[in-house]
């Protein structure tokens, strides 16, 4: 392979500059010769980047079982992966398994992030996915909660730990695995408010109403374990409550009262479209959520369309 390299130099000499054979040579030996690390190692090495970044435990074993998932599909080494391969292997996912834009996009947004770090790692010249653009999705409105669907959520939960999770989701819009996060000594009742810790490790402050306080404070009454986190099991174990365990209660919650489909992200939706239907400043809406960037708070958010009917009789006519 060296030889080939070097004879392409010569020939190349006289039409090329030095620094112009300089770069040719590092380009054919990085696509020539790549690092030997195997498939597993570069995986392992991406993922162990994602995870200093700040990755969750399930974010990173959902990156790891679509990388996965693509490249024995594809049969290629990642570093002989071309643009036209997953191209191929998007259409293919998408016909075979009937999934949405939405999924088909998360999808290509994740082999670019891995793509991206083997060529910034100098395994890949170029990233195949560079070239393959992004997938235009639908907007569809997503349903939030009414208030009478919140009550009767209220008014069957058999246990005041499901109650006060129910008031919790409600008045804080925190994701569930910040929920769960939550130690006893995060929370501070006097003043309403706790510390959670979202995506990226990043702290910041949620408030709860006066009903949420009250039910927290029935239940920790009810606690005469040891475990530090707030929400725990109800058997006598008491060991802190997952994030399957909320979302499994909540689904049960759901069909036993007839409101349909209820996950931990619905409260988190509904709270955003109530506070600006309210009339909360968006950039607040964002500091309530977490959100890095305010458009991800807009997608949260359903604007009540009766009140965009009012803002243009009060605006325009």
């Amino acid at each position: 392979m060296e030889t080939a390299i070097n004879l392409v130099l010569v020939q190349m000499q006289p039409i090329l500059t030095c620094d112009q054979l300089k770069r040719l040579s590092e380009v054919l030996r990085c696509a020539l010769t790549p690092k030997q690390d195997t498939c597993a190692d570069l995986l392992r090495l991406f993922l162990t980047a994602k995870e200093v970044e700040g990755c969750s435990t399930r974010t990173i074993a959902y990156y790891e079982n679509t990388i996965q998932h693509m490249v024995k599909t594809v049969g290629k080494p990642y570093t002989r992966i071309e643009s036209d391969d997953l191209r191929g292997y998007l259409a293919n996912y998408e016909t075979k398994r009937n999934t949405s834009k939405v999924t088909i996009d998360n999808i290509r947004r994740i082999l670019s992030s891995f793509f991206s770090w083997l060529e910034d790692e100098d395994y890949i010249v170029k990233s195949p996915v560079r070239r393959i653009h992004r997938v235009k999705t639908a907007t569809v409105a997503k349903d939030v909660l009414s208030d009478e669907e919140l009550e009767t959520l209220r008014d069957n939960c058999d246990n005041v730990r499901d109650l006060a999770i129910v008031d919790m989701l409600a008045a804080t819009g925190m994701r569930v695995g910040e929920l769960v996060g939550l130690n006893i000594a995060d929370i501070d009742l006097q003043e309403r408010e706790c510390i959670v810790t979202g995506k990226g490790n990043k702290q910041r402050p949620v408030y709860f109403d006066a009903r949420a306080k009250l039910h927290l404070q029935e239940y920790l009454r009810t606690r005469s374990d040891t475990c530090p986190a707030l929400f725990v099991s109800l058997d006598s174990t008491a060991t802190r409550l997952s994030i399957g365990g909320v979302e499994a209660r909540l689904r049960n919650l759901g069909k036993v009262t007839g409101v349909g489909r209820v996950h931990p992200h619905k409260f988190r939706r509904t709270l955003a479209t109530h506070a600006i239907d309210k009339g909360m400043p968006i950039e607040q809406v964002q500091k309530l959520l977490g959100h890095a960037r305010i458009d991800t708070t807009m997608h949260y958010a359903m604007v009540n369309q009766n009140n965009v009917k009012a803002s243009h009789r009060k605006y325009l006519e």
